[in-house]
C-alpha cells in the first residue's frame, strides 16, 4: 500500500529566506525520517511528498497513493492547515488526521473557544481584537493574556503576554496586530498549573493517551509556555507525567473538546487551570509535533512505556478504523 507523506520541511524554508521564528511550525528531516520508518516497519511504503504546491504537481501529472499520511502545516493563508485535506478530498485520496474544516477551524483560536464554549467545555472568557480601536470594548478584568489567533508553536507569547493594565492591553495589541497582521486573542488570565494532553482516536472510540504538566524552571520567560520556552527548552521548562488527579481532569476536559472539533486520529489538547484548580480548554493542536524524543506528544507516548513505532502505530489504527477498507493492506491492528 502506497501512503503519501505530506509535510513541509523546516530546513527548505529557512533555505529560502524564511526566520526561525516563521518556520518554527515546520518539521526536520529527524522526523519525517522517523515517520517513514514507523510506516515502513507497518507494511506500507512511505513516498515522500513534501508540501501542498509538490503535492500538486504529482496529482496533476497524475500519481495517486492509496492514502496519505497529511503532516502538512501549509505557509499561507487563515486556513493554511487545511489546504492538502481539501486538495485530498477533491481527489478522493483518505488522509490521517483532521479533514479541512477541523483544521481551519483550530487554527483560529478564537472560532474553536466559540465551539468547545457552545458544547458546555470549560473555557475561560476571551475576547477577539480586530483592530486597535477593538482595546475600548475589551470588557474583561486584569490580568489578560494576549496572543495572536492563528499562530502555533508559541509565536507571539512572550514576556509581555500578559498584561496588567489598559494601557499595556493597547500597547501589547498594537504591536501583535502589527507584527503578525492577524487579529488578537485577549483571554482572562489563568494563573494555575499547565497541562497537555494526547489523544489518539476518532469521535466515540478517542481516548486519553496521556497527560503531561508543562512545570516552568529557572529561566522560564514570562507567564506562558511561548516560543522562546518550547524552542529553548533546555533550562526553561520540565515536561513531566501529570499526577492522577490532574491527569483524570485535564483529559476529561481535552477529550470533550476533541470530539465537540470533530479533530482525527491524534493529536493534543492544551489545558490551564485557574486559581481554584478547575481545568480549562486552552487550544488544540491536531497536528501535533512528532519529533522523537522532542515532541509533547511523543514524550507523552514515551511516559506511557510506548515507543516512537508504537504510537504512529496507534494513529495508523485509528485511522485503518474509519477505513477498514484500507486495512487489509497494511499489517496495522485496529
Amino acid at each position: 500500500m502506497r501512503i503519501g507523506v505530506t509535510y513541509d520541511l523546516r530546513a527548505d524554508y529557512l533555505a529560502m529566506g524564511y526566520g526561525e521564528e516563521e518556520t518554527a511550525e515546520f518539521d526536520s528531516e529527524v522526523t519525517i525520517a522517523a515517520i517513514c520508518s514507523a510506516l515502513s516497519g507497518m507494511g506500507l511504503m512511505p513516498v515522500r511528498i513534501g508540501g501542498v504546491r509538490r503535492l500538486v504537481e504529482r496529482l496533476a501529472k497524475g500519481e495517486r497513493f492509496d492514502a496519505v499520511f497529511n503532516f502538512c502545516e501549509g505557509l499561507k493563508g487563515v486556513a493554511r492547515e487545511a489546504q492538502v485535506p481539501a486538495i485530498l478530498d477533491a481527489y478522493d485520496i483518505p488522509y490521517v488526521f483532521s479533514d479541512a474544516l477541523t483544521l481551519a477551524l483550530s487554527l483560529d483560536k478564537g472560532m474553536a473557544k466559540r465551539v468547545v464554549r457552545d458544547a458546555g467545555v470549560p473555557t475561560v472568557d476571551f475576547r477577539v481584537i480586530e483592530k486597535l480601536a477593538d482595546v475600548k470594548k475589551i470588557d474583561l478584568a486584569f490580568p489578560l493574556f494576549l496572543k495572536p489567533v492563528q499562530e502555533g508553536s508559541g509565536k507571539g507569547v512572550d514576556a509581555n503576554s500578559k498584561v496588567e493594565n489598559a494601557r499595556d492591553l493597547r500597547r501589547v495589541a498594537g504591536a501583535l496586530l502589527n507584527r503578525f497582521q492577524q487579529p488578537v486573542l485577549v483571554e482572562s488570565f489563568l494563573p494555575g498549573r499547565e497541562f497537555t494532553v494526547g489523544i489518539v482516536g476518532t469521535g466515540d472510540d478517542a481516548a486519553v493517551l496521556g497527560v503531561s504538566e508543562i512545570v516552568p524552571i529557572a529561566n522560564w520567560v514570562g507567564s506562558g509556555y511561548g516560543y522562546e520556552n518550547k524552542e529553548h527548552w533546555e533550562d526553561k521548562v520540565k515536561v513531566v507525567e501529570a499526577d492522577r488527579d490532574n491527569a483524570r481532569a485535564a483529559g476529561a476536559v481535552a477529550l470533550a473538546a476533541w470530539r465537540a472539533l470533530r479533530c482525527r486520529d491524534g493529536g493534543r489538547i492544551d489545558i490551564r487551570c485557574d486559581a481554584e484548580g478547575r481545568h480549562h480548554f486552552i487550544e488544540v493542536n491536531p497536528l501535533a509535533g512528532l519529533r522523537p524524543d522532542y515532541s509533547d506528544m511523543c514524550l507523552i507516548a514515551r511516559h506511557k512505556g510506548l515507543s516512537y513505532n508504537d504510537l504512529i502505530g496507534r494513529i495508523m489504527g485509528a485511522f485503518f478504523k474509519r477505513h477498514p477498507e484500507l486495512k487489509t493492506r497494511a499489517r496495522v491492528a485496529a
